[in-house]
């Protein structure tokens, strides 16, 4: 196949060790990315233990490498093969590395994690760089507190990376309610390639199926979702005990527990709804946007999925931010409710019953998200992919495509046809 005609490929990368956060939004790019063109491919490689649990659209693949875990003390280990983690780290550094080599991508997005998990990216980044590949930073809108990124990122080394390795850093939200680098020691050069998308709009799945426990469900209801639920216990006892303080809260309640909470809570917190006749649960499911489409308010941790799913379809929330090990959620929240999006209860005041219990009530009287006029609030997809046409319009030199060194016998560099760039009016920068 001549280089001209290849058709166009985007690599993502997604550590995914805890949480579902990252592989739903490398997921929502990637289906974005192939819906606006046909002729794109994308592929995903990610840890996450749940990535096939998810709807792809037909363009979209994935790659799951070895995965691993946080332990209480904060370091990492493999997640389910019986090796040490330093020999699993350097599995999916291989994994990593070859899969760029062979998949030849025209783009390569990583997210949130410069170098990747213990900088096994690193190897793959300096490789598509000598080929001239474009490399992209995809940042959520909040990182964590400034000092604690601060600390990390020397850490890490993760500022050469920023200035030398990367074409562009993509925010995705809005300056408006934070900037992630704010108060981070970089280079102007490095500020110079952020750009503020706007948040990620989620739309419905092909199939948005509500799942059959939710045909008991008589009238409206509060969807409770602690995301993945690995730390989440806080925050499902604190709506069940106002439930337990108040049987006259006018709303039922749908309780997805996620996969990763702790299966002795789950079960206990099971028991303890059981007794209510309007109170449901579920472990996890994959179409929460079906649930939350269908609520009357929503109660979460506020990561930035979640708090892009309740702008998405529109919901009243309450957002109960974890604030260890990072203050990226409370940050959101803090931000969101100041502007008035949401509302906002802090843990660290107390878990209350009756706090909560009277949180549940107003609920519903809560005003729209929609409400608050906000600029751009959900232009995400559509920027990223005019960014990523941007760069697929581009001709990158570096070593010919497997079909081209195939078909002419040889490996020499060559360049991709390029078109017009297209425009990107109202790009916001810092």
């Amino acid at each position: 196949m001549p280089a001209s005609t290849r058709s166009k490929r985007v690599l993502l990368y997604s550590h995914d060790s805890f949480g579902l956060g990252h592989v739903s939004r490398c997921r929502t790019i990637a289906n974005a990315i192939v819906e606006a063109d046909q002729s794109v491919s994308v592929l995903i490689l990610s840890g996450s233990p749940v990535v096939g649990s998810y709807e792809f659209r037909s363009g979209v693949d994935f790659v799951r490498i070895p995965g691993v875990v946080k332990i209480e003390t904060g370091e990492y280990d493999s997640a389910n093969l019986r090796m040490n983690v330093e020999h699993t780290l350097e599995m999916r550094t291989r994994i990593i590395r070859d899969t760029a080599d062979i998949f030849r991508p025209d783009l390569f997005i990583v997210d949130k994690e410069p170098l990747g998990l213990r900088g096994e990216v690193g190897p793959a980044l300096r490789l598509l760089k000598d080929r001239g590949t474009p490399l992209v930073l995809g940042l959520r809108d909040v990182m964590d507190d400034p000092a604690q990124l601060a600390k990390e990122w020397e850490r890490k080394n993760v500022v050469p990376a920023l200035r030398d390795l990367y074409d562009e850093i993509w925010v995705y939200g809005l300056p408006q309610v934070n900037k992630p680098l704010t108060g981070i020691d970089v280079p102007p050069s490095v500020r110079h390639k952020m750009v503020y998308t706007g948040y990620l709009r989620r739309e419905l799945p092909l199939h948005s199926d509500v799942p059959h426990e939710m045909e008991e469900m008589n009238g409206p209801f509060i969807l409770v979702t602690p995301g993945g639920g690995g730390d989440g216990v806080e925050l499902v006892e604190w709506v069940l005990a106002a439930y337990e303080a108040d049987p006259n809260i006018p709303y039922g309640a749908v309780i997805v527990f996620g996969p990763f909470m702790p299966a002795t809570a789950r079960e206990a917190f099971k028991e303890r709804a059981a007794k209510f006749p309007n109170i449901q649960t579920l472990t996890f499911t994959n179409n929460l946007g079906a649930l939350m489409q269908r609520a009357a308010g929503v109660v979460a941790m506020g990561g930035y999925n979640t708090f892009c799913e309740i702008l998405s379809f529109d919901k009243r929330a309450i957002i109960v931010p974890r604030t260890h090990p990072r203050l990226e959620q409370f940050i959101r929240a803090r931000a969101a409710r100041n502007i008035g999006l949401i509302e906002m209860l802090d843990p660290n005041r107390g878990c209350d019953p009756q706090t909560m219990a009277t949180a549940l009530r107003h609920l519903p009287q809560q005003g729209l998200p929609s409400d608050v006029v906000v600029p751009g609030l959900l232009d995400g997809l559509g920027s990223v992919w005019r960014l990523v046409s941007k760069q697929l319009s581009h001709p990158h030199r570096g070593p010919a495509s497997l079909e081209a060194a195939d078909a002419s016998g040889t490996h020499s560099g060559g360049e991709l046809a390029s078109a017009d760039p297209v425009p990107l009016p109202g790009r916001h920068r810092t």
